[in-house]
């Protein structure tokens, strides 16, 4: 557990999607795409505190799942890239954890 947060169970092992299953679930979220072996969402904040405060948010919901996305921070925009890297690609649980970002933005 860190900072009060349990941590779920590691991902690894997970079944990579193919591209018709990877389709399928970006058809399900807004906004967001597929870039190779991730999928990548950019979020503009306002400037760099809401920036910060929204990357800070992040934190929960990446760490009950135990899978973490790769973030970049450019003044008033978050870029988030999320891929399952112990698998290779992309597998439900990135979907999973996009749906969740989303709930937070």
């Amino acid at each position: 557990m860190t900072k009060g947060i349990p941590r779920r169970v590691r991902l690894a092992g997970m079944a990579l999607l193919g591209d018709d299953e990877i389709r399928t679930k970006l058809a399900e979220l807004d906004g967001w795409e597929r870039s190779g072996e991730a999928i990548v969402k950019v979020f503009k904040r306002g400037d760099f505190v809401g920036s910060v405060k929204f990357v800070d948010a992040l934190a929960a919901p990446a760490e009950e799942m135990g899978h973490h996305p790769d973030l970049e921070i450019s003044w008033d925009t978050v870029t988030v890239t999320i891929s399952t890297h112990s698998e290779g690609g992309l597998t439900a649980a990135d979907f999973e954890l996009a749906a969740k970002i989303d709930a937070v933005a």
